[in-house]
């Protein structure tokens, strides 16, 4: 299991241990009777519709079912798109692929980084390429780990929120007009349950294009092809640079990718990359 995805568990279980579901649920069964009886009323009111009518029971019921076991529900619906991003990571045998790769890091700068980092700045005679390319190097050394943070503490938080306004949004669906709130609800809960599979195909990407691990990066002296002839140090701080944008992107491809937008999105990418090589070669 991903970091972030147990974090959100932890999450989870401190909700339910202080009986926040079981409350809220509570006052989602209330605004539930009330919105099917506006809902009957709807009907009525446009002379008599037996079919809308029909429709307000129906998901009166199914939602009364659904509150019954909300909680048990929820955590299946997460365990479900968790198992479709295990598996595209299993396919390559990939592991949590970021949180590996700041381990790494960490072993290769403990054991290297001291000494290389003053080699980059001394090597050049202090000059502003090297001091350049130290400051890079530091940069990046702390952007991955506080992308991966800030990744998992939003996730966690997103899923949360879901979590406990799920009932009293969802209770809304049986009424016309306001159960657009109830689909936007749904279009939400895509978009996070497809965090974790859009992590799990980079993760798998890493592995395909042989950037899963320090050894294999500095091995092929490059990332996918990209920043050759750049030094060992430089060469990682680049990676880490790289996928910490990987990692950040995830929510907004989730957002555009759920809500049809594909095209646009993969332009969006396309501009970025090439502004980003733009800026390398300079």
């Amino acid at each position: 299991m991903f970091y972030f995805q147990q974090m959100f568990l932890n999450a989870l279980d401190g909700i339910d241990t202080h009986g926040i579901t079981n409350g809220v649920v509570g006052i989602a069964s209330t605004i539930l009777i009330i919105s099917f009886l506006y809902g009957a009323y709807q009907a009525f009111s446009s002379g008599g519709d037996v079919r809308a009518l029909g429709i307000s029971g129906i998901k009166y019921l199914l939602l009364g079912l659904v509150f019954t076991s909300y909680a048990a529900i929820f955590r299946d619906i997460n365990t479900m798109f968790n198992s479709v991003a295990h598996s595209i990571t299993s396919f390559v045998s990939a592991p949590d692929m970021f949180s590996n790769w700041m381990g790494q890091i960490q072993s290769y700068w403990m054991n290297n980084g001291t000494q290389s980092l003053w080699s980059i700045i001394g090597g050049v005679g202090a000059s502003l390429s090297g001091l350049l390319d130290a400051l890079l190097i530091v940069v990046a050394l702390i952007l991955l780990p506080i992308t991966y943070a800030l990744f998992a503490l939003f996730y966690s938080l997103y899923g949360s929120v879901l979590y406990v306004t799920g009932p009293l949004v969802l209770a809304l669906l049986p009424a016309n007009g306001v159960g657009q709130l109830a689909r936007t609800y749904l279009v939400n809960m895509l978009i996070f349950q497809a965090w974790g599979i859009l992590y799990a195909i980079f993760s798998a990407l890493m592995v395909v294009l042989n950037t899963n691990s320090v050894s294999n990066v500095l091995n092929s002296g490059g990332v996918a092809g990209f920043f050759q002839n750049s030094s060992q140090d430089l060469l990682l701080a680049l990676a880490s640079i790289l996928f910490s944008i990987s990692i950040a992107l995830i929510p907004f491809l989730a957002s555009r990718i759920v809500r049809g937008d594909v095209g646009s999105t993969v332009m969006v990418m396309a501009r970025s990359a090439m502004w980003g090589w733009t800026g390398v070669k300079k």
